[in-house]
């Protein structure tokens, strides 16, 4: 499209012949995207960091997921029957979808991924919501049935569980299958390529069952420090990265920058914490937590690292959600009463050296966190200061992120974390606090085990009345806040910047990436026009 706009140069107008950018969806383009950390390996259920989990979704399908709203709809399954007062699941799956590799799906697939995930060979901490199925049946080539003993609330979501193909796996113990570095699914997606270390490469499914995406490829591109990965953003060598508060607050308000990204800003669906080693002293005393939860100030934190673009985490849900409970403990900044429970639980300075002891030992130990988040640095370097005044001695170590998580976390080798966990939207909190969780494995990695929250844990499972949920998490949240397992520290605000010449992007509830496949790039825009 041809336009004439007017312009004036202080003496005289004339005209401009200024081409439009048609914005009609086109098939075409990369979008490359930065990550922190690697992929661990691309079966999901083997997996627990992020990086590998947002790659896997797009290459596999549950039988359901969330839509851009949160609401449940279909995915694998095009419907499902709910019967029993929630005891049953049928689910008919859609007829005609094929795996990558061009094998056709059924509900052979759906089976054998169930009895993977329970299978106690299996390396999964995600094998609990399973292993309360009574009964799964497959009633014909495209339906499939599960049973459970009592109703258990998140059942339909739970089967947003990444569906694996049996034709390539069966026979296979699944940790050791080709696919964890070469998967197949049935996703928008298709695996292209994994270079260990420097980049995951993807490409369009033209045969995905809803519709081809329009991008041709998705290239993840590992760059374990945020700083250098701005200055790829800025050299727009990279098409997106979620912003760190100073740089959209202050680093990208340049001409040049509005020109190339658009910025989106929207509270997360996640939290970062300071987590506590329980098997370990003295960490295993409830006033010792307590108090360093007094001698940490969260909102000198969220002001020092965040620049404001936070709020105050109190627990493991998002601020004004059904689910958060508004009323539990606080643990405002109060030096003196860190300094009184410290007391109470032996620790004085008995040597004048500045330093509390007990027992002739000083109070000192280590924070781990993950290399390449700056604000997880300076969130520790905040809590070290602060400790410091009560007398407590801290050192701060940053690790490799696939490094930190099997030699550290998984090994539960360390003292104290600072990392984040995503808020989901059933709020089922099994996996990560139920004493069950704690073996080597479960995401329960701090070892916390509370007879009555396992008790609430598993009630709350069990009813679909919401009402009464409420009330086994609110309860939750309230020992949670009494118990100290974990310093809840804040919920960022995430800053995603986009490369402008991408279009179909609609920020929702469930944040920008939920339409991955309707992104797009005008013709006269595309970049890329091959796979690199």
């Amino acid at each position: 499209m041809i336009t004439m706009i007017a312009c004036s140069d202080g003496n005289h107008k004339h005209h401009v012949t200024v081409k439009k950018i048609s914005d009609i969806p086109a098939y075409g383009d990369v979008l490359v995207e930065s990550s922190i950390g690697d992929a661990s390996n691309l079966i999901p259920m083997l997996s627990s960091d992020s990086t590998s989990h947002e790659v896997c979704s797009l290459i596999y399908n549950g039988l359901v997921k969330y839509d851009k709203d949160y609401n449940i709809v279909g995915d694998l399954a095009k419907s499902w029957e709910i019967k029993d007062g929630g005891k049953k699941i049928i689910f008919h799956l859609r007829k005609g979808v094929k795996w990558h590799d061009g094998a056709p799906f059924t509900a052979s697939d759906v089976m054998f991924t169930y009895k993977t995930i329970i299978d106690p060979s299996t390396p999964t901490a995600y094998a609990g919501r399973y292993k309360l199925v009574k009964k799964a049946r497959i009633i014909d080539k495209y339906t499939f049935e599960v049973t459970y003993e009592r109703p258990f609330a998140p059942a339909l979501i739970s089967w947003g569980l990444e569906i694996l193909p049996e034709h390539l796996l069966k026979g296979i113990p699944v940790a050791k299958s080709p696919l964890t570095h070469a998967p197949i699914g049935t996703g928008p997606f298709k695996f292209r390529r994994w270079d260990t270390g420097s980049r995951i490469l993807l490409e369009a499914n033209k045969d995905y069952f809803i519709k081809r995406p329009y991008l041709n490829g998705i290239s993840y591109v590992i760059i374990p420090d945020q700083t250098t990965q701005f200055m790829e953003l800025k050299a727009g060598n990279i098409d997106i990265m979620g912003l760190s508060p100073l740089q959209y607050l202050r680093q990208t308000n340049t001409l040049k920058f509005k020109r190339m990204y658009k910025k989106y800003k929207y509270l997360a669906d996640g939290y970062t914490y300071l987590g506590f080693n329980l098997r370990r002293k003295p960490f295993d005393d409830k006033r010792v937590r307590q108090a360093m939860a007094y001698a940490i100030d969260k909102k000198e934190i969220i002001k020092g690292v965040l620049l404001g673009l936070g709020k105050v985490a109190t627990g493991p849900y998002k601020p004004g959600t059904l689910w958060y409970n508004p009323d539990v403990k606080r643990y405002t900044y109060d030096r003196k009463k860190a300094m009184e429970l410290l007391s109470k639980a032996g620790y004085m300075d008995h040597d004048g050296d500045g330093i509390l002891d007990k027992d002739g030992r000083p109070f000192e130990f280590t924070i781990m966190t993950n290399q390449g988040n700056g604000m997880r640095k300076k969130a520790a370097i905040i809590i070290q200061q602060r400790l410091a005044k009560v007398g407590i001695k801290v050192k701060i170590r940053i690790v490799e992120w696939t490094v930190f998580l099997k030699e550290f976390v998984d090994k539960r080798n360390f003292d104290a974390v600072i990392l984040g966990w995503n808020i989901t939207q059933d709020p089922d909190l099994y996996t990560v606090w139920h004493s069950s969780n704690t073996r080597p494995g479960g995401l329960n990695f701090v070892g916390y085990s509370n007879p009555e929250v396992d008790r609430l844990l598993e009630e709350g499972r069990h009813t679909f009345d919401n009402e009464k949920r409420r009330k086994y998490y609110f309860r939750i949240q309230e020992i949670l806040a009494q118990d100290q397992p974990y310093v809840f520290l804040y919920i960022p605000y995430s800053l995603p910047a986009v490369s402008a010449r991408f279009r179909g992007i609609k920020p929702a509830p469930a944040g920008i990436m939920y339409n991955i496949e309707d992104w797009y790039v005008p013709e006269a825009l595309q970049r890329y026009h091959f796979l690199p």
